[in-house]
């Protein structure tokens, strides 16, 4: 039987995002709250509705904006972000945001798939966005800027888009909220080009709902010792579903404060932390790890954190107890997908250490199956491939109906990929990635597991595991990438000394007899997660080489 969410079921309104948000009745917190800080500027709640209309107005005046125009966005974090965001939704457009680390290629490949008819950008990214724009068909003047104004005057700027005439007929376009789609994300998967994962209004207003539902200890009221209520920090990328819902939409939703952070940076970090006061931060594994091994971070006083969350990755209980024994921070742990709007499951902020290594429970709205290979449903306490169900999960992957049918069971199902398996009290665990397990004669293998215990090792800073064809042994084994730590030197004792001591703490058919290659950096995506790709090419090219030198 597939498991239901022990939450009480939330009601999901009948509403697009610009209402739920902007025009939303039962707000308690005040108009002139500070929502939004970044470095001297701020946004309230009434200048951000304001400037946020604003900008819609001037879409439909000036570009004769439609419904389902989409809008890109290609910036790192901004406190313009939301204004420019929402102002899109008020004229019924779309909004597509990209990483602002892509190649002309990587943006115009998601700028054409989406059919963006503009795009917004900040004056760093202006070179790569009006190639890519030129390459697409977009003209120079739908290229506008938000964050600082071009000094020279060259490109405009997302506030002079307006409604110059002030007539009134501009006013906001009427959505269906379970049809008409708020966002195109994209999502990189495992393999190929990346796609857009289509989610419409209801989506998001469901994911901001059934996540207010598990994070209750958090409030805009002030109090004794937090006097601006609870203090968020931003530097997740709003590009990634991730940042975009749990910190933007959640944080204006419940009226919490949110101090942007345009990129990370481990000391800016710590300093912002210690500085604003922030007491909760929405974090990856890598920050998770920064606060555990960087020596920075002893400088700092983070005593003002009263939580915080992991999301994007496996968090495994060695590294929450390593992280913890420094700072005296309790994390918890999240799970969910671009394609769930994103968050499914949460640790409750009192289970962070009991449950640690879970996923938490499922949120409200939901129910969720695990799965084996044959497509049947396992017991729990069964390893399986998650299914999950609710008003979260995305419309299907844009241009690929092929996507979206595989995507899918006959009763709505969505197959997320990723397997794990629930304990008897309705924890969740997440341990891999389907397409990511090593395939060790016949037995499966985790990665995230062997770096979750490896990362432990006192010698070692960051590291991943990647499986490797061994042709004498006919099979796959584990491989693992070491970021020494510092003032480490790496040696063939060291790798030896890793090997034997993951040896003692793991099955036989887990064991790196694929061997440990010493590396400077473990490469990551924005939101954290391994690049196994580029590593196993990285170990190809050089298996390559090994074998032209044996042959000469």
């Amino acid at each position: 039987m597939p498991a239901e969410s022990k939450y009480p079921t939330v009601d999901i309104p009948n509403v697009g995002l610009w209402d739920f948000l902007l025009e939303n009745k039962s707000r308690e917190y005040p108009d002139d709250k500070v929502l939004f800080v970044e470095g001297k500027r701020t946004y309230t709640y009434t200048e951000l509705k304001q400037t946020a209309s604003d900008f819609g107005k001037g879409l439909r005046a000036s570009w004769d904006w439609q419904k389902g125009d989409v809008l890109g966005i290609f910036s790192p974090n901004s406190i313009d972000f939301p204004a420019v965001t929402w102002g899109c939704h008020f004229a019924g457009g779309v909004v597509s945001p990209a990483n602002p680390a892509y190649t002309v290629n990587e943006i115009a490949h998601q700028l054409k798939d989406s059919g963006a008819k503009a795009l917004v950008t900040q004056l760093a990214q202006m070179p790569i966005a009006l190639e890519a724009c030129k390459k697409v068909g977009i003209p120079d003047d739908r290229i506008i800027l938000m964050g600082n104004k071009d000094p020279e005057g060259r490109y405009r700027h997302f506030t002079s888009i307006r409604n110059v005439a002030g007539t009134s007929r501009y006013r906001r376009a009427k959505v269906d909220p379970d049809k008409d789609l708020a966002f195109l994300v994209y999502s990189s998967g495992t393999t190929g080009l990346p796609k857009g994962v289509m989610l419409s209004h209801r989506n998001i207003i469901a994911n901001t709902l059934m996540i207010t539902a598990s994070e209750g200890p958090m409030s805009w009221r002030p109090r004794p010792g937090l006097p601006e209520g609870d203090i968020k920090l931003a530097f997740l990328p709003f590009f990634h579903i991730y940042g975009l819902t749990v910190i933007l939409h959640q944080s204006f939703y419940r009226g919490i404060k949110t101090v942007i952070m345009p990129k990370f940076d481990i000391e800016n970090w710590c300093q912002t932390v210690q500085d604003h006061k922030i007491t909760f931060a929405y974090v990856v594994p890598p920050v998770v790890l920064l606060l555990a091994k960087h020596p920075c971070v002893e400088k700092y006083d983070l005593s003002s954190l009263r939580m915080m969350n992991s999301g994007a990755a496996p968090l495994t209980r060695e590294l929450v107890d390593d992280m913890y024994k420094r700072i005296k921070v309790p994390i918890k742990q999240g799970y969910g997908l671009s394609e769930t709007s994103p968050t499914t499951h949460t640790q409750p902020w009192d289970d962070w250490r009991r449950t640690c290594g879970s996923v938490g429970t499922m949120l409200p709205n939901q129910t969720a199956k695990y799965m084996s290979p044959e497509e049947k449903e396992v017991p729990v306490g069964e390893v399986g491939e998650l299914w999950i169900k609710g008003p979260n999960v995305f419309k299907g992957y844009l241009n690929n109906p092929e996507g979206t049918k595989h995507a899918f069971d006959s009763e709505g199902y969505f197959k997320t990929g990723d397997v794990g398996y629930q304990d008897k009290e309705g924890n969740f665990y997440i341990t891999d990635r389907v397409k990511e397990l090593i395939k060790y004669k016949g037995f499966q293998v985790p990665p995230a597991e062997l770096e979750g215990l490896l990362v432990s090792h006192p010698k070692v800073d960051d590291v991943a595991v990647i499986g490797v064809f061994k042709a004498d042994l006919a099979t796959e084994v584990p491989l693992a990438f070491v970021v020494p730590a510092q003032g480490v030197t790496p040696s063939p004792s060291l790798e030896k000394e890793i090997s034997e001591w993951l040896a003692q703490r793991v099955a036989q058919h887990k064991r790196l007899r694929g061997g440990v290659k010493f590396v400077d950096a473990i490469p990551k995506s924005a939101s954290g997660k391994i690049l196994r790709r580029m590593l196993k090419t990285t170990y190809a090219e050089q298996e390559k080489k090994n074998e032209s030198k044996a042959k000469l």
